[in-house]
Formats: structure tokens, C-alpha cells, sequence
């Protein structure tokens, strides 16, 4: 418990309206998009590195527990404070501090958002691939802290691979700079790599230096609609056998189909069992037959309907029902737990049935939605948190969805991280060797665990 000379160290800090401490906003803070809460006794908002440091040095010699957390999307419980202590809030740090057209990097704060920082970048014709599914609230340092990803990720790969530097404010108030501002740097330890999807455990993220791509000239959609849900895991298989490396490739089962066309009333094929949506981009004369080409694969492999967009309106309007799908399910049920985990692409259909028998065994609703192109599926638990006796059966769903992803060759987790979801079960993927190294690191960084605790990895 923080004493009151501690509460106005803190406060003369970040000043009286960016510390926050009423029942109010206290509660506020207390969730993120998981389905634990945790009260923080202070909330800051630091605009500063300076900032940063001031609060973790008090932090560190008076060993209170801090969270960071940004825009609180977190879908496995890593920005709920669950030890107390501060919340650190990077909200208001939100700048895009340089964007460097000819050396294509830019340098931004942790509080940006996602989206924001994407639109900014067309002006420049640059491009930043990474695209989280919240990409419209999540912001950068959430991201780097969870090495988010997203439908693009099969062609452009996630946020660690564009991560040129970082700057970050360690347990002790010491700040560290990684990386650099160029492409190839292999000076010592990869350190910017390590923090990230470290989820806030080993440092607070200020700043982050990333590279940029060239804005493709155009792009191209499909949506394809098969009545074998086989069908269109053979054709996700197929694309990249024919030399076609797509943007994106979502697949969407038949509850989640009907899901969204209740929703949005858009025109989707009921009667499908899978929904797969692929994107191409690149120049116009390349991407138009990429995509002539893959309209034809689709209907070879069993597609009874296939649309491809022809404008940018077209576009958006196929991607909408994809971006639809979580406010779609929130009708359902009270709560909606985002599940996430990736097995090699070849056993996606294994993995959907897998999940189905899952489902029926503990009599639950479980749409899917996948980055079929990478092999992430992201199954939806529609539930009641208030129901004791659901969750029951919730919380053994998921730990069995889990340990069949790992033993059809996959992982817990693609994009989503561990938190404090699936903590316990890290374990029987990495092995114990691996724990034991990821709580050196732990310890080496943040020797009186105040960063994040018991996040990822309990530290006794």
C-alpha cells in the first residue's frame, strides 16, 4: 500500500490532472478486454520519458508494482494491474515524432494509434503493414509489448519485423536505447527483439523506431463461399502452391457467417460453411491477374461463389464483414472471449474440427475466425462471466484448445500473448529449460518484480 507522501511524489510528478485516484477512475482502469479485473491504487499518465523515469525510480525504491498499459485492449489480462500499485497509462504520449520519407523509418510514441499512424503514412506513399484486428484504438507501444499481428501478416509479416529501435525505461528508472535507424544492425545482443512481446514484464516501452515499406500501388479482394469447410483448407494450402504470396487470407466458419449477416445484413452466403477472403496488392497489371487466377483456383477447389471486388469501395466492403465479426458476436452473449492459437497450415481443418468436438463436449457456441495463411485461429467463446458453472466449462475449453494446437504442431498463442490467460500452461510448449531462461531474464531486468508481476511467468 502506497502512504500519502508517496501518492504526492507521484503527483507532483505528472502533475494534479494526469494523476488519477478516485473510485471512478480506479475502476476504470481495473479492466482491459479479458475478463479479470485488478485495482491499481494510483493511475498516471506520463507524457515523458523523463516522466517515466522519475515514476520508476520511486517505484523501485519503495518496490511498487507497476502496469503499463495503453489503450486496454489486451485480450489475455497483461494491462490489468493485478498486484495494485500504479497503472501506467501511455495514452497521452501519442506523437509521431519523425517520419524519414528517404530513409523510410519513423519514430513514434508508445500512445499512438495504430490506425492514425497509417493514415499519416499514405501522405508519404510509406506503408506499415502490422494490423492488429483493434487497429483503429490499439496503440504502438501495446503492439511492440504483445508483437501484435493481423491479416496481413502472411505476406508482411508482424510488428517485430519491422522494429528498428526502441527506447525503454528499465525497473531501476534507467533509460536504454536498442536498435538504431538502419535496416541491418547486428551490433551485441538483439535487445529490441527481446522486449518485444516481453508484455511490459521487462521494461516500459517510451519511444519505438520502425521501418517503412513502399505504399503498393493497388490492391484486389476475393471473397470465395464453400459448402465443404475441407474445401477451402485445401485452397488456402493451394495458393501459395501456385507461386501467389497473398496479403492477406481469412477464413470464416459458417456460425460466424451467419453471426455477422444477422448484424450487418450485407448479403453473405448462409448457407456456406466456410468463407475465406483473400487480398493481393502490388502494381495494377500484377494484382489483376493474381487475382483472375485465384477467382479460378477457388472455383477448382469447390468455391460454389466466388465475388472479387473491383473498386476500393468493393474492397472495404468485403473486409467488412471480417472486421464485423467481434461486434457482431457481443450480441449474443455477455461476454465474448477472443481465444488464440496457430498450427501449421496444413492442419487447419484438423484444428477447426478439433475445436467443434470442443464445443460440443462442454456445450458451447465457438464461431472461428482465422489468418488461414498463417494458421492463427482465433475461436470465439460467446459466454456469461457471471454463469460459475459455464465458465467452468469455459476455462476447460480453452486449456484443451490450447494443448491440441501444441499437439498438432502449433502454439498457445499467435498474436494475443500469454498475460495471466495461459500462464499455467506455457510450461508444456516451451519446456522447462525455457521457463527456467525466461525467469533468468525476468530477474536480470527486474530483479524486485515490480514490472508487470506474475505476468507470463510467476517469479518466486
Amino acid at each position: 500500500m502506497m502512504n500519502g507522501v508517496i501518492k504526492e511524489e507521484l503527483k507532483a510528478i505528472v502533475g494534479e490532472g494526469r494523476y488519477l485516484d478516485s473510485e471512478e477512475d480506479l475502476l476504470l482502469y481495473s479492466y482491459d478486454a479479458f475478463m479479470v479485473p485488478g485495482r491499481p491504487e494510483v493511475v498516471l499518465l506520463p507524457i515523458s520519458t523523463d516522466e517515466v523515469s522519475m515514476i520508476m525510480k520511486v517505484a523501485y525504491r519503495e518496490h511498487i508494482p507497476v502496469t503499463a498499459r495503453g489503450a486496454g485492449t489486451n485480450l489475455t489480462g497483461g494491462s490489468i494491474p493485478t498486484h495494485g500499485g500504479i497503472s501506467m497509462v501511455f495514452t497521452k504520449m501519442n506523437k509521431i515524432l519523425n517520419i524519414d520519407k528517404e530513409n523510410r523509418f519513423a519514430v513514434v510514441q508508445p500512445g499512438l494509434i495504430n490506425m492514425k499512424f497509417q493514415k499519416e503514412l499514405v501522405k508519404f506513399k510509406l506503408y506499415y503493414p502490422p494490423d492488429p484486428g483493434s487497429m483503429a484504438i490499439t496503440t504502438m507501444g501495446g503492439n511492440v509489448a504483445e508483437n501484435a499481428g493481423g491479416p496481413r501478416a502472411v505476406k508482411y509479416g508482424v510488428t517485430k519485423d519491422y522494429l528498428l529501435g526502441l527506447e525503454v525505461v528499465l525497473a531501476s528508472g534507467d533509460v536504454l536505447r536498442t536498435g538504431g535507424k538502419t535496416f541491418k544492425n547486428v551490433t551485441g545482443y538483439n535487445l529490441t527483439q527481446l522486449f518485444c512481446g516481453s508484455e511490459g514484464t521487462l521494461g516500459l516501452i517510451t519511444e519505438i523506431t520502425v521501418k517503412l515499406i513502399p505504399l503498393p500501388e493497388t490492391k484486389r479482394t476475393l471473397q470465395a463461399a464453400y459448402k465443404n469447410m475441407s474445401d477451402a483448407g485445401k485452397t488456402v494450402t493451394k495458393v501459395f502452391e501456385i507461386g501467389i504470396l497473398p496479403v492477406a487470407l481469412e477464413v470464416l466458419d459458417k456460425t460466424f457467417i451467419n453471426i455477422i449477416e444477422d448484424y450487418v445484413h450485407m448479403g453473405l452466403p448462409r448457407e456456406a460453411e466456410a468463407l475465406l477472403l483473400i487480398e493481393v496488392d502490388g502494381p495494377e497489371a500484377a494484382v489483376a491477374g493474381q487475382a483472375e487466377r485465384l477467382s479460378q483456383l477457388c472455383r477448382e477447389m469447390g468455391a460454389h461463389e466466388v465475388t472479387v471486388a473491383k473498386t476500393v469501395a468493393e474492397n472495404d466492403e468485403i473486409w467488412r464483414a471480417r472486421r464485423s465479426a467481434y461486434g457482431a458476436e457481443a450480441r449474443l452473449r455477455p461476454t465474448a472471449i477472443a481465444e488464440d492459437c496457430t498450427v501449421p497450415v496444413g492442419n487447419l481443418v484438423a484444428m477447426f474440427q478439433e475445436v467443434g468436438k470442443i464445443a460440443d463436449k462442454y456445450q458451447l457456441l465457438i464461431p472461428i475466425v482465422a489468418h488461414a495463411g498463417d494458421g492463427n485461429l482465433h475461436p470465439q467463446i460467446l459466454t456469461d462471466s457471471s454463469n460459475k458453472e459455464e465458465m467452468e466449462r469455459v476455462m476447460k475449453a480453452i486449456d484443451e484448445i490450447s494443448i491440441k494446437a501444441i499437439e498438432l504442431g502449433g502454439t498457445i498463442t499467435g498474436e494475443h500473448g500469454i498475460g495471466i490467460a495461459k500462464r499455467e500452461i506455457l510450461h508444456l510448449e516451451i519446456g522447462d529449460v525455457a521457463m527456467g531462461v525466461t525467469k533468468v531474464i525476468k530477474k536480470a531486468f527486474d530483479p524486485l518484480n515490480i514490472l508487470n508481476p506474475d505476468k507470463v511467468v510467476r517469479v518466486v
